[in-house]
């Protein structure tokens, strides 16, 4: 599932191509065939990014929300694209540029009403300028859950994926199964300026990088699969040697070194 990096890359990349003029708006599959009719030669005033949703407004105040899941893709064509193929949901085509998106796990019109309850489920965003730490804060500090559960409950924080909730618990030395009240305050605050830090660089290369470039040796652009992550999917720990523990937790692949993460 695309982290929230993605989500945020995907909206600037959106707002930049097809903002502005009328689009040309099908379901080639049919499964959104009615909300494709309503926004069909419509203006896209603007889109933006909430944790892992995305929001497209059109005009006469018709909002298109996204969330990809697990399986959703998106994929940009120069206009015209090509006679559509496969299970595509939706199809948008502006001036110069088109996009189709496939396996979405929602793509639906909303309403002002949907979309404040779609966000008042939602913990805050790192990566929006309105986000409020604190509010994460308190739902941590009084949970017993493991702050590695924690972090991919999108209520605690919104937009955080798994590999994010590895390397950020392994950049702050943080054992992934430490209950969430037995976080210091400043622990918390370095924890999410790091996550907020990284999620930036993230969405600016289009890529997650965590790794630190004077470590590697190699600016972020030009860093390969294995050096752009801290501990995610590593067998060896890079700063001691150790090797990495593997266990699930929340549902996902937890990865931490028991050396440099003690609980």
């Amino acid at each position: 599932m695309p982290e929230g990096h993605k989500i945020h890359r995907l909206a600037q990349d959106h707002k930049a191509d097809f903002v502005g003029p009328r689009l040309q708006v099908s379901s080639p599959q049919g499964r959104f065939a009615g909300g494709a009719a309503v926004l069909d030669r419509r203006k896209l005033l603007d889109v933006w990014a909430y944790g892992k949703h995305l929001f497209y407004e059109f005009t006469a105040r018709n909002t298109l929300h996204v969330h990809l899941g697990r399986y959703g893709r998106f994929r940009t064509w120069p206009a015209p694209p090509p006679p559509p193929a496969g299970q595509i949901r939706l199809r948008a085509v502006g001036g110069k540029t088109g996009f189709d998106l496939r396996g979405p796990a929602a793509c639906e019109l909303v309403s002002r009403d949907a979309v404040h309850k779609i966000l008042s489920r939602l913990g805050p965003d790192p990566l929006r300028p309105d986000a409020d730490p604190q509010r994460a804060w308190q739902r941590i500090r009084r949970s017993r859950t493991p702050i590695g559960t924690l972090l991919l409950d999108q209520s605690v924080l919104a937009g955080v994926g798994n590999i994010f909730r590895a390397d950020a618990l392994f950049a702050m030395s943080l054992h992934p199964e430490r209950p969430g009240n037995s976080l210091r305050e400043d622990e918390f605050e370095q924890l999410w300026k790091w996550i907020v830090r990284t999620m930036r660089v993230s969405a600016k290369y289009n890529r997650i990088i965590t790794a630190d470039p004077q470590r590697v040796g190699v600016s972020r652009g030009k860093m390969n699969d294995e050096q752009r992550l801290l501990v995610y999917k590593r067998n060896e720990c890079l700063v001691c040697g150790h090797q990495v523990d593997l266990w699930i937790l929340g549902g996902r692949k937890m990865y931490a070194c028991p050396t440099c993460q003690p609980w």
